[in-house]
């Protein structure tokens, strides 16, 4: 086995998933993931923002963001959907890369469904490719996403009252 193989294997996580009700209809919650003008305003951790969004929402379109820290360094992530059936389930695959190619790459799911005036929302992120050096995104990625997630629910809730 190469030595690289073992670090992978310690490192990957297999499945986060995250559920969440939003007090916002199914149709708006949808819409904030495709987007960008939406997508851009909330995806990103607490302290961070997306100054770059750009998407094109169909099977097979791209998806591009980067993400800011407080400290001005930019976080691309490029992916493209895979999945689209509006306004009950995305999938989408989502990858980090630099100039030797992908070390990250995760297959993200997200599940819309009505309760009533508010959105259950079950979103599942699949690791599926991880090298060594993704091992710092690995470390934040549960927080990241319940950071990111719960900004969507501010952001829909706020576009619920305009």
């Amino acid at each position: 086995m190469p030595a690289n193989t073992k670090k992978v294997l310690e490192i990957a996580q297999p499945e986060l998933n995250i559920t969440r009700v939003f007090d916002a209809p199914r149709a708006l919650v949808f819409k904030a993931w495709i987007e960008a003008r939406h997508m851009g305003a909330w995806f990103s951790p607490q302290t961070f923002t997306s100054p770059v969004c750009e998407l094109d929402p169909r099977p097979g379109g791209a998806i591009h963001v980067e993400m800011e820290g407080p400290d001005g360094v930019r976080y691309p992530m490029r992916g493209k959907f895979i999945e689209m059936d509006e306004p009950r389930r995305l999938v989408l695959s989502t990858y980090l890369e630099d100039g030797e190619g992908v070390f990250l790459e995760n297959l993200v799911t997200v599940d819309f469904a009505e309760e009533g005036a508010k959105t259950r929302m079950s979103l599942s992120a699949k690791v599926v490719l991880a090298k060594a050096k993704a091992a710092p995104s690995l470390k934040g990625m549960n927080q990241g996403w319940a950071e990111t997630i719960d900004k969507l629910g501010d952001y829909v809730t706020t576009l619920k009252t305009l």
